[in-house]
């Protein structure tokens, strides 16, 4: 059984779902997709292309302020600010700029110049990003490193709620989506780390990185 890639217990257990497998953890309740079903770095590039994310096209802002609102009501002017996993037309950091904060881009594809991954942020955005993290603790752990003490880490994501339902799942089927997370998995990733782990609206997590983190426990 291998372990779990969002939060390294053993406890795991078969899951298939159609011809494809997948891993439970018993811990966290994550779902990932088998080691060897993981998708290569042109199937994934070639995915992210077709994705029309634009910046201006105001149904997509509406989608991403559920995520937006939360986080910046949380945070002093003038903050700085990083787009993880921002893809080709960043729409979340121009929104958080156009609300007077300072973004960086990070995307190993489209933006991926390794600079950015220095600094200390006073939040990170991760919008429809982590169901891509092939290694997901490794993420998570990076992410705490980039973030300062007191600041906050906004990911959103579908969350996975019914087994039932989870073989013909839309979300299931788009084949770089290879990890899905409940509240409790957000949960576990937060309190392994030292971190607030809130749910303010439906498939949004906000972490609060408190002042003594205890990444690695």
């Amino acid at each position: 059984m291998p372990e779990c890639r969002v939060c390294g217990h053993g406890n795991t257990r078969l899951f298939p779902a159609g011809k494809t497998i997948y891993w439970r953890c018993g811990h966290c309740m994550a779902t990932f997709v088998d080691a060897s079903l993981l998708p290569d770095e042109i199937t994934e590039r070639k995915r992210y292309e077709l994705h029309e994310n634009d910046p201006d096209d105001k149904g997509y802002r509406r989608f991403l302020e559920k995520a937006a609102s939360p986080l910046k009501s949380r945070l002093a002017p003038g903050q700085r600010g990083l787009d993880y996993g921002c893809g080709p037309a960043p729409a979340m950091a121009k929104m958080m700029a156009e609300a007077g904060h300072f973004m960086t881009l990070y995307d190993p594809f489209f933006f991926p110049d390794k600079s950015a991954l220095s600094p200390a942020y006073d939040f990170i955005v991760c919008t429809e990003v982590v169901e891509h993290f092939h290694r997901p603790k490794t993420e998570f752990d990076r992410l705490d490193m980039l973030l300062r003490p007191g600041g906050y880490l906004v990911i959103m994501t579908c969350f996975q709620t019914d087994d039932n339902k989870f073989e013909h799942w839309h979300y299931r089927r788009d084949v770089t989506h290879v990890v899905f997370y409940r509240e409790k998995t957000f949960r576990v990733i937060a309190g392994q780390r030292g971190w607030d782990c809130e749910i303010p609206v439906k498939d949004v997590a906000l972490m609060h990185k408190t002042e003594v983190s205890s990444a690695g426990l």
